[in-house]
C-alpha cells in the first residue's frame, strides 16, 4: 500500500530547486517594486513623532525624491532588497513549497486552509530571522536619503552596510527589530501564501479560469490586498524600530509596544496604515511576479526536467 501510494505522488522537483526558484522569483520581483519599496518606507517614517508629515501622499513623496535625488534616487538601497529576497524569500517560499508537499495527500488533495496558514506562518517566521540584516540595511538605506547630510548614514551598498553596522553597532544590531519583523513575517506569510493557494483553488473551482498566468495574476492582487490590510501596523513597528537612533544615549523605542502606542497618540490611530497605497502597490505587483515567476520556473523545470 505504500508503494503504491508513493508511486501515486506526482515526482516533484529536488528541495534545493524549491530554495532556489523561491529567491530567484523574489529578486526577479524587487527589480520591478524596489522604487515602491522606497517610498513605502519613506512614508511610514513621514511624520514621526510630533513632526509634521515630509510626504503629503505617495506621488508628493515620488516627486520629491526625483527631485532632490534624481531618478537613481527611487532605486537606493536595491542591493539590500535584493540580498533580502535572496535570504528571506529563498528560505520562506523553500520551508513553504516543502511543507505543503509533505502535507499533501497521497491523492493529490492539498491541506485545508488552516494547516496552509500555519505552514505560511512557520516559513514565514524562519525566513524573517534569516532575513533581517539585509532588512535592517533596507530600511536604512531607503531611509537615508530624507535625512540632512550632516545625519546620513551614506551607506554605499548593502555589503557596505552590514560591515559598518556590525562595527560601529554591534553584531547583534542586524537583528535589531527581529521580534517584530518575525511578527510581521507571520502574519503576512499566514495571509499571502494562504491566501494565494486558496483564492487560486476558488478561481480554478469557478471553472472560469484554467491554471494559467491570468489565474495566478488574479489570486495574487486578491492576496496582496489581504495581505496589506492585515500586515500594516506590525510592518511600521518594523520600519520604526530598524530605523531609530539613540537620543541621548537612549533609544527612540523600548520596544514594538512603544512603538504603537506613540504612533497612535502622536500621529492617530489610522497612521498605523499610513502609506497604505505604495505598500500595497508594492506587496501586490511583488506578490503577482513573485508567484508568476515562481509557477513558470517550476512548470519550465517539470517540462525538461521531470517529464523528459
Amino acid at each position: 500500500m505504500a508503494a503504491a501510494a508513493d508511486t501515486a505522488r506526482p515526482k516533484t522537483s529536488p528541495k534545493s530547486i524549491k530554495f532556489l526558484f523561491g529567491g530567484l522569483a523574489g529578486m526577479g520581483a524587487t527589480v520591478f517594486v524596489q522604487p515602491l519599496d522606497l517610498v513605502k518606507n519613506r512614508m511610514q517614517l513621514s511624520g514621526q513623532g510630533s513632526k509634521a508629515r515630509e510626504y503629503k501622499t505617495s506621488f508628493h513623496a515620488v516627486a520629491s525624491i526625483l527631485r532632490n535625488e534624481g531618478i537613481g534616487g527611487i532605486y537606493t538601497g536595491l542591493s539590500a532588497g535584493l540580498l533580502r529576497q535572496a535570504t528571506y524569500t529563498t528560505t520562506r517560499l523553500g520551508i513553504y513549497t516543502v511543507l505543503f508537499e509533505r502535507m499533501t495527500r497521497a491523492d493529490g488533495t492539498p491541506p485545508n486552509f488552516l494547516m496552509k496558514a500555519f505552514i505560511g506562518m512557520t516559513a514565514g517566521a524562519t525566513g524573517a530571522f534569516v532575513g533581517t540584516p539585509a532588512e535592517v540595511a533596507l530600511i536604512r538605506m531607503t531611509a537615508d536619503g530624507r535625512l540632512p547630510p550632516d545625519q546620513r548614514r551614506g551607506y554605499t551598498n548593502v555589503f557596505n552596510a552590514l560591515i559598518r553596522i556590525t562595527r560601529e553597532e554591534g553584531v547583534t544590531t542586524l537583528w535589531r527589530g527581529c521580534i517584530p519583523t518575525m511578527a510581521r513575517a507571520v502574519v503576512v506569510n499566514a495571509a499571502q501564501l494562504a491566501s494565494y493557494s486558496q483564492s487560486k483553488q476558488a478561481l480554478l473551482d469557478s471553472g472560469y479560469f484554467r491554471d494559467g498566468i491570468l489565474c495566478h495574476f488574479c489570486a495574487s492582487m486578491i492576496s496582496g490586498l489581504v495581505t496589506t490590510a492585515a500586515s500594516m501596523p506590525v510592518d511600521i513597528v518594523k520600519t520604526r524600530i530598524q530605523n531609530m537612533r539613540k537620543i541621548d544615549g537612549k533609544p527612540e523605542y523600548r520596544n514594538g509596544l512603544d512603538v504603537l502606542v506613540k504612533v497612535i497618540r502622536k500621529e492617530g490611530f489610522f497612521s498605523l496604515w499610513k502609506g497604505f497605497t505604495p505598500y500595497y502597490a508594492r506587496l501586490g505587483p511583488h506578490t503577482v511576479l513573485t508567484f508568476i515567476f515562481l509557477e513558470q520556473m517550476n512548470r519550465f523545470y517539470k517540462i525538461y526536467f521531470l517529464d523528459s
